[in-house]
């Protein structure tokens, strides 16, 4: 190859890809330098696809091949090429044991905040439809439909940890806001995966939609192998310029515990509020407490600690997907995270003009320690009592 490869714009799967023999044609995300764009007619020129315009991340993802990207890396408007990687999904109890029951005499539900779960979408389960539909939106970037389903149902769980009113088990399985509204955005398939271009995409229609669907809160319960250092990963990048804009974003730290190193982008962002996961042992006092083993472990590539906080995720009782008043049991960070969320929720309800920052800081000072290190619970257990008392 007779052009000049500059390596530090490519991430290490392209660089990989370098020496085949092969011009591979592979899905990449083109991010520019902050204040420059490269014209539209030379990505698509280069490009055998073009798939988004993604002006969350300065940039755009396409189709392209190695010679291809070779080319573009030498415009000096180019500030790095990632590969378009998978992106993952990763109450009775889990409900008492993060303070939720205590707070139930309170006038915080969640009521009017909306929050969007970004994931395999959501069924219109009797606990969030009845007695009024707090599904306020559905977005399909999979299969472009515009009827709420969910065809996997890790997102109709997720929906039910943080806001089911309990309405089918009159009451027993309630979730931890059960009057917020919901925004469902399907980006994962019925296997539970995606790409990160089509996470990108959705964060950047969440932010310019916020105004039709009052969206407060971002919850991730997903996630991609963190291959990157903050400033280039193109996940915490969206993920950090919805905090910017004013969302509180929460994010599951991944299901790839006990080993070290193990957070999930874009739970690797310092700025969002990361969730690993609580063996409750089913009981509601926290001596027999332990880290679920499968709940991934920090420190970040960027030695950020991380979780910042965990919550049950362990056989967590939820919504089930197939049938609309029936309950299923899941285990995972993903069980987690919206835990978190619903308790923004609530503290939104306390004072709607909370910063993402206010409410990392009173969640964080609510946490209760377990004998576990900090890159295995961080602050500790959720105690959501503690934040109303």
């Amino acid at each position: 190859m007779k052009n000049h490869i500059d390596y530090n714009k490519l991430c290490p799967i392209i660089q990989g890809q370098l020496n085949s023999s092969n011009n591979n044609i592979l899905p990449v995300i083109i991010s520019y330098k902050s204040d420059k764009k490269i014209k539209e007619g030379k990505i698509s020129s280069l490009s055998n696809k073009l798939n988004y315009n993604l002006p969350i991340v300065n940039g755009c993802a396409c189709d392209m091949c190695i010679q291809s990207i070779i080319e573009i890396t030498e415009d000096p408007d180019v500030e790095f090429i990632s590969y378009d990687s998978k992106v993952f999904a990763v109450m009775d109890v889990a409900r008492s044991v993060v303070g939720a029951d205590l707070i139930t005499n309170t006038k915080y539900t969640g009521k009017n905040v909306t929050v969007a779960i970004i994931d395999t979408g959501i069924s219109p389960h009797a606990d969030l439809v009845y007695p009024t539909n707090r599904i306020v939106g559905f977005k399909d970037f999979v299969n472009k439909e515009t009827r709420a389903y969910d065809d996997n149902g890790h997102g109709t769980h997720c929906a039910g940890i943080l806001a089911g009113n309990g309405y089918s088990s009159k009451g027993k399985y309630k979730g931890i806001a059960p009057e917020a509204n919901i925004l469902s955005v399907k980006v994962l398939d019925e296997s539970g995966n995606g790409n990160t271009s089509d996470i990108l995409s959705t964060v950047q229609w969440i932010i310019e939609n916020r105004e039709v669907y009052k969206t407060r809160i971002i919850n991730f319960s997903l996630g991609a192998i963190a291959q990157y250092r903050e400033r280039r990963d193109p996940l915490v990048k969206a993920a950090n310029r919805a905090i910017d804009n004013n969302f509180i974003v929460v994010a599951a730290v991944g299901n790839s515990g006990p080993m070290r190193n193990t957070i999930l982008s874009p739970a690797t962002s310092r700025y969002v509020i990361s969730v690993g996961a609580l063996d409750d042992g089913r009981t509601i006092e926290t001596n027999d407490d332990s880290i679920a083993e499968f709940s991934s472990r920090g420190p970040t590539l960027d030695r950020v600690r991380k979780p910042d906080l965990i919550a049950p995720g362990v056989n967590i009782m939820s919504l089930s997907n197939k049938n609309l008043t029936s309950y299923t049991t899941l285990s995972g960070t993903s069980m987690s995270a919206p835990m978190v969320s619903g308790a923004a929720a609530l503290l939104l309800n306390e004072n709607p003009n909370y910063t993402h920052y206010d409410i990392k800081r009173k969640l964080l000072n609510a946490c209760t320690k377990i004998k576990a290190s900090s890159i295995e619970q961080g602050a500790g257990i959720l105690d959501i009592s503690r934040i109303f008392s």
